[in-house]
């Protein structure tokens, strides 16, 4: 692993309303933040929809600020999440709670060291964010449970960030039980995990649009209670960055865009860690045989306070770790050790505080470089017309074959474990291709750019292998082409509602029902798919048919079981001979029939009728709206991705998938559009709790105010938050 790469940021200085500001340590005293009043430095102004604007005078602030805003927006939540983050959530929530004490507590011991190696911008906006989350704490206290603290130090809010080691993975090793995806979503990625989830990202270069300026297109895919937060953060000279921030935290940005430049993530596939197996030293406890030494383990003994009631108790256990990693098992002489990238990294907010503020791909690709961002795909669009990709990941270099996570490579010396990341300059990226465009749907960086796909080096062997979904296909087939686009012509293409699948297998369904000479509802139906569009729009009739026919034709859904692996559904699976053609065609005609006329006994059943509307059955709720809406799973091979549950009366109720959508067009000035589909504020009293809600299932969006002038014209209401008692 690379050693600690440091960088110092150039602070702009201004002149405070105070004539001192009281210093902050890493436990700063509530009555010293108190003092600094941070909220005479800072204005927020929301425009329409809610967007907080934070307009600052210094780091410290606008880090309070953000805090502020998303506690006004998501009440105790972020306070919370800090108090989680902390160490110390047992201390208010009891014994249940302890378990994430000691995981968090071990990773926080590793790191708190370090914390002041960090630049004091940084450090600044940690420390402003827990100021605010302090500040709304002490004067929000019914919003809180007994004993909430209100004395969170700036490590604190960095701990929310820390990566450790997966605990759904050691739990696998330990049970022998490979990965699945119902696994606990909190021990997995933010993302791709789940049938519907991950993110579509789309960077078009000036050569393919009609203003002659590049475009990014910023779509993740997750449940709605994910916490994409919409704002925008300005210190002058420092920062004016326009992003999605992740409620909780202040460097939770996986999109957006400054002056010059944006990006956008999308999950990739990578193995970032590797449980080795270590002999334990037969004549010394505790002790384990390494490059022909005996080497002690390391033993740490954590408290953890829980309340007991009204009063407080402790509990202290004892853990076990080597320099490669924590030990997570000791048994038939051996003592096996968890590996992981990321392993005491704290520069996560670092990274992305200098991506937020650069003003160049050079500056934007140093960033990256620095790979404290373990994970994800980037893609990227900017002023001077550059578009890029990165399959980013802290990709361990091995020294041996992958193998999977259910494997322990026994380990008898530094030259059998990996200690460095592949290179960055080796990892899989895309610089202004041919065809004036990039794109990411979560499959592999391999057909980033159709005409240019991208071979990764076989001495990289823990690569991840081509794949490209039908969500992929569709992408590539909206934009591999010689059209230009405007912005709003990125919007509509963002909204399609093609379902692909229905492309590569109808003709099969319609030849195996005809083969066994239909009669009644299931002749009406078949003709009713004949006619059927393929696409999921709101007015469609027979996607609701063809989706329930083919989840049960696939065995996928409520009470059965595995689904079918793709060659027994597919007639042809997907092949990198044939990238955007495969799969097609049905294995099995007869299955297909039988379960396309069960399909429509059971719609008819459930709904009154085979031909029901997509967008009769399908609904955007939330507050006072009950709307129409388009889009459907991974399964069908939709672009616009939506995720249902099936509601009381039987409605099928949208609960993720697209989430924020920001498409953005990089001129002198750039030029947004965007939509939160769950609105700025998860608050059911809030006047933004649901005003998004119509506008997202029409395809709709609302337009960016990034300008001074265009905030100041579209402003509804501006203040400076923490100011007064009262929220």
């Amino acid at each position: 692993m690379k050693s600690l790469f440091l960088i110092f940021l150039t602070i702009f200085t201004v002149t405070l309303e105070l004539s001192s500001q009281t210093a902050r340590t890493p436990r700063a005293s509530a009555k010293g933040v108190q003092q600094s009043e941070p909220w005479r430095r800072v204005e927020v102004i929301r425009t329409e929809k809610g967007v907080p604007h934070i307009r600052a005078r210094d780091l410290f602030a606008a880090g309070y600020a953000l805090a502020w805003v998303q506690s006004e927006d998501y009440g105790n939540v972020t306070g919370m999440r800090i108090l989680q983050s902390s160490g110390r959530w047992g201390s208010v929530a009891g014994y249940e709670r302890i378990e994430s004490d000691f995981y968090v507590r071990r990773e926080r011991e590793k790191s708190r060291a370090k914390y002041r190696t960090l630049s004091k911008d940084v450090r600044d906006v940690y420390e402003g964010f827990a100021a605010g989350v302090n500040r709304f704490i002490e004067l929000n206290r019914s919003d809180f449970p007994s004993g909430m603290p209100s004395d969170f130090t700036g490590f604190d809010v960095l701990s929310s960030e820390l990566a450790g080691p997966s605990p759904q993975k050691i739990r696998n090793f330990l049970n022998q039980r490979p990965v699945r995806a119902d696994d606990d979503p909190a021990a997995m990625d933010d993302e791709g995990e789940g049938a519907d989830d991950g993110s579509n990202a789309w960077a078009l270069a000036p050569s393919r649009t009609k203003s002659g300026k590049a475009i990014l297109l910023r779509n993740p895919h997750l449940r709605w209670t994910a916490g994409y937060y919409e704002a925008h953060m300005t210190v002058p000279g420092v920062v004016d960055f326009y992003g999605d921030f992740r409620i909780g935290g202040p460097f939770g940005v996986i999109g957006g865009f400054n002056r010059y430049l944006g990006f956008s993530t999308t999950n990739n596939s990578q193995d970032l860690d590797q449980i080795y197996s270590l002999d334990a030293d037969p004549a010394k406890p505790d002790h384990y045989l390494f490059d022909g030494r005996s080497v002690p383990l390391s033993r740490e003994l954590i408290t953890v306070p829980f309340r007991n009631g009204e009063a407080t108790s402790t509990e202290t256990r004892e853990f076990w770790s080597t320099p490669l990693g924590p030990v997570i098992k000791r048994e038939g002489g051996k003592i096996y050790v968890f590996k992981y990238a990321g392993d005491g990294e704290i520069r996560a907010g670092e990274q992305f505080l200098r991506m937020m503020r650069a003003s160049t791909l050079a500056e934007f690709k140093a960033a990256m470089k620095m790979r404290a961002r373990v994970t994800s795909n980037f893609t990227y669009a900017d002023r001077e017309g550059n578009i890029y990709y990165l399959w980013n990941a802290s990709l361990p270099r091995l020294p041996h074959p992958p193998v999977n996570d259910l494997t322990a490579l026994p380990a008898k010396g530094l030259k059998e474990v990996w200690t460095e990341y592949v290179p960055f300059d080796s990892l899989p990226q895309v610089l202004n291709p041919p065809g004036g465009y990039v794109h990411n749907e979560n499959s592999s960086h391999h057909f980033t750019n159709l005409r240019t796909p991208v071979v990764t080096a076989n001495k990289f062997q823990n690569f991840e292998p081509p794949r490209l979904s039908l969500r992929s296909q569709l992408a590539i087939q909206l934009i591999d082409n010689g059209e230009r686009f405007s912005l709003e012509d990125v919007w509509k293409l963002k909204h399609n509602y093609r379902a692909l699948l229905a492309d590569r297998v109808k003709a099969d369904l319609l030849a195996a029902i005809a083969k066994t000479a239909p009669t009644g509802d299931v002749a009406a139906a078949a003709e009713m798919l004949t006619k059927w569009d393929n696409t999921t729009s709101p007015e469609s009739r027979g996607s609701v048919l063809f989706q329930e026919w083919w989840r049960h034709y696939s065995n996928i859904g409520e009470g059965r079981g595995p689904a079918l692996p793709d060659d027994k559904r597919y007639a042809q699976v997907w092949t990198t001979d044939e990238p955007l053609a495969t799969p097609r065609g049905l294995a099995d005609w007869t299955r297909a029939a039988e379960s396309f006329a069960w399909a429509v006994d059971e719609v008819k059943k459930r709904y009154g009728s085979f031909d029901v509307a997509w967008g009769e059955l399908h609904r955007v709720r939330r507050g006072s709206a009950d709307v129409p809406t388009g889009g459907c799973g991974n399964d069908l091979g939709c672009f616009r991705i939506m995720t249902f549950e099936r509601a009381a009366d039987g409605k099928m109720v949208a609960i993720g998938g697209d989430c924020w959508v920001l498409a953005v067009e990089f001129g002198d000035v750039p030029r947004a559009f965007s939509v939160l589909a769950y609105g700025q504020g998860s608050r059911p009293e809030s006047p933004h709790h649901a005003d998004q809600a119509e506008m997202f299932a029409k395809g709709e969006m609302k337009m960016v105010a990034f300008t001074s002038k265009d905030i100041e014209a579209r402003a509804i209401r501006r203040y400076r938050p923490g100011a007064e008692r009262k929220r």
